[in-house]
C-alpha cells in the first residue's frame, strides 16, 4: 500500500488534472462563443449588404452567395474547435502514469 502523504499527492494531481480539462473546455467554449457571435453580426450585415447591392439586378443569386458563404464560415468554425478537441492531452494522463510507476515500483503486476 502506498503512503498516506504519495496518496494525497495523487489525490491532489487528479484533481488539479481534472480542473486543467475543465478550465480549457471552458476557454474553449468561450472562444467559440465569440467567435459565433461576432462571426454571425458580420456575416448578417454582410448578407443584407449584397442583397440589397444586388436588389434589381440578381437578388436571388446574391442570397443564395450570401447562403454560401454562411455555410463556408460555419465550416471553417466546426473545424477549428474540433481541432482544439483532437489536441487535448488525455484525460488523467499524468496522475495514471504515476499510479503505473507506483504499481511497478511496488513489484505487482
Amino acid at each position: 500500500m502506498l503512503g498516506p502523504v504519495r496518496e494525497l499527492a495523487r489525490l491532489r494531481l487528479a484533481a488539479t488534472e481534472a480542473e486543467e480539462q475543465a478550465l480549457r473546455l471552458l476557454e474553449i467554449g468561450i472562444w467559440l462563443a465569440a467567435a459565433f457571435l461576432f462571426l454571425g453580426a458580420a456575416l448578417v450585415f454582410d448578407a443584407i449588404l449584397v442583397v440589397l447591392l444586388f436588389w434589381d439586378a440578381n437578388r436571388l443569386l446574391a442570397a443564395g452567395l450570401v447562403a454560401a458563404g454562411f455555410i463556408g464560415a460555419g465550416t471553417a468554425a466546426a473545424l477549428f474547435a474540433r481541432a482544439r478537441l483532437r489536441e487535448r492531452p488525455k484525460f488523467l494522463a499524468a496522475t495514471l502514469a504515476e499510479f503505473e510507476r507506483d504499481r511497478d515500483t511496488l513489484g505487482r503486476p
